[in-house]
């Protein structure tokens, strides 16, 4: 009876420490990247981006984004971009291809020269465009790239989430990252980028959230620079998951002139 009892003491005790026992930042990170860039097996969205200058000044620009997941969440992935308007930015197209485990290839055809630049891996964390967000912002990092610690759980707003902090193995542009992921949707609602001194230098915000084709995607996010007075807002006027984004898209050959029935 005694040795009865020391096994059920000895459960409710390993199970009491099992609940208590703190999330795994690594899992709750590949969740977080799931749910914010592998969302079906495709992804359109008629774009359009601000740019808000430290004056106050906004320019605009409208694009279409595609993107075509190839195998699980986390694996290759390919990204086309093409850009509208203004007329400094029309027929600008970017590509990406995504791999989980080696540096992305990246190309940008510029117009004006009739030129495909490719884009160095170490240009991965320079300005997209001349907006706030990177190339690498675009399409995601490598989470296998940075070690990933929870380090507090708190509310935003209603929201209970983790705070994640993230440090780079690899070269990033920024020392540390602090996300906000909420427990229930898995997505970042906020993001706080630091520099080597330990100053914030960009915060991250998912401004609003709506339900595409059922599932939960922010539809405005906003990238602030704290340190230039700048920032840059992202709103998807237009969006659909599992549209069937045919492979021949991700070609250098229509960089220089897409299909029109796929960008449009």
């Amino acid at each position: 009876m005694i040795g009865y009892l020391f096994t059920i003491i000895i459960s409710l005790m390993l199970a009491a420490t099992a609940f208590a026992a703190p999330p795994d930042a690594g899992d709750i990170m590949k969740k977080s990247q799931a749910a914010f860039f592998y969302q079906g097996a495709d992804f359109k969205a008629r774009v359009e981006m601000t740019l808000v200058g430290k004056t106050g000044a906004e320019r605009r620009r409208e694009l279409t984004m595609l993107r075509k997941n190839y195998g699980p969440s986390g694996g290759d992935q390919k990204y086309f971009i093409y850009f509208f308007k203004p007329l400094d930015v029309k027929d600008m197209a970017f590509m990406v291809y995504k791999y989980p485990k080696k540096d992305d290839d990246r190309w940008l055809f510029v117009p004006g020269l009739n030129m495909v630049r490719r884009i160095a891996a170490q240009d991965a964390h320079s300005s997209f465009v001349g907006s706030d967000f990177t190339y690498e912002d675009v399409s995601g990092r490598d989470l296998d790239d940075d070690t990933h610690t929870v380090v507090r759980e708190e509310k935003i707003g209603s929201l209970d989430c983790y705070v994640v902090k993230s440090v780079p193995f690899k070269e990033s542009g920024s020392a540390h990252k602090l996300s906000w992921i909420d427990k229930g949707s898995f997505l970042p609602f906020k993001e706080e980028y630091y520099d080597k001194k330990g100053a914030l230098v960009k915060v991250f915000t998912a401004v609003e959230v709506k339900e595409v084709s059922g599932r939960l995607t922010v539809t405005r996010r906003r990238m602030e620079n704290v340190q230039t007075g700048t920032k840059t807002e992202v709103v998807y006027v237009k969006a659909e998951y599992n549209v069937g984004i045919e492979d021949s898209l991700f070609t250098e050959r229509y960089l220089k002139q897409p299909p029109k029935r796929l960008v449009e």
